[in-house]
């Protein structure tokens, strides 16, 4: 699991470093622009990862032993709803870097041996959890901010296929959040990249189908934004889904966040 963890801060910082070299060179005017998140600005958007990461920053520096001052969350976002575009996009390439720093310098046996109690979970969680968690996070509103300006982007490679490992694992429990199968009347099992999707009462992630029902023919990062919601029209190119169940009904299933 050591492995899967080094992979995902891995694939974070590869994130962190393209959205923030992005972020350096918009204009104000481009901070205004409609991103890829429904009725979320570019501004919007890296806001909510720049308060994510602050906040989330503080249980896994609290799990490494720092002391950490607690802060509401609703003051938190309040302060950053409340800030300039121009110091959302600041405020994200500050704090991201910082979470980016607490876990980058976590030792080997911290990155096996860490709980994390994020606070809304039930009970505290390995750190791969909880970086597979912002992986997912930063990897589909990364694409929201990017789309905006070029519409031929996809989810970065490296982490689509980091998180399609995370989805049949430690983050597979996230499916019953994103998921509603009860918008199929049948069960399907979908043959996708890297494994396979089974859809009945619940949705659950393997990495491995013996007799899928039907198949899912696009990348790994075309995958991970019908996870999310988006592989929507006109970004759903190169994909098609043959056997008992459509593209379209799949879409119904994950209608994103």
């Amino acid at each position: 699991m050591t492995q899967l963890v080094d992979r995902t801060i891995t694939a974070l910082r590869a994130e962190h470093d393209v959205l923030a070299g992005l972020v350096r060179t918009v204009t104000d005017e481009q901070l205004a622009a409609p991103s890829g998140a429904s009725e979320w600005t570019v501004a919007q958007v890296v806001s909510h990862l720049g308060s994510g990461a602050e906040i989330g920053r503080a249980p896994i520096a609290r799990a490494a032993g720092e002391t950490v001052e607690a802060e509401d969350n609703q003051a938190i976002w309040a302060r950053w709803d409340s800030s300039t575009p121009r110091a959302q996009a600041e405020g994200f390439l500050e704090h991201n870097a910082r979470w980016l720093e607490t876990v980058e310098a976590l030792t080997p046996e911290q990155r096996s041996s860490l709980k994390v109690d994020l606070g809304f979970l039930p009970e505290p969680v390995p750190l791969v959890t909880a970086v597979g968690m912002r992986l997912s996070e930063v990897a589909n509103h990364s694409w929201d901010v990017r789309v905006a300006f070029d519409s031929a982007a996809g989810v970065d490679a490296g982490s689509a296929e980091v998180l399609v490992d995370l989805l049949s694992g430690p983050v597979g429990f996230m499916l019953g959040w994103l998921a509603k199968p009860a918008e199929l009347a049948d069960p399907v099992s979908v043959a996708v990249p890297g494994g396979g999707l089974v859809i009945d009462d619940a949705v659950t992630a393997v990495d491995h189908l013996e007799a899928p029902s039907a198949t899912f023919t696009g990348s790994a990062e075309a995958f991970v934004r019908l996870i999310s919601g988006r592989l929507k029209a006109p970004y759903d190119k190169d994909v098609t889904v043959e056997g008992n169940v459509t593209l379209d009904d799949l879409r119904r299933v994950f209608p994103g966040f």
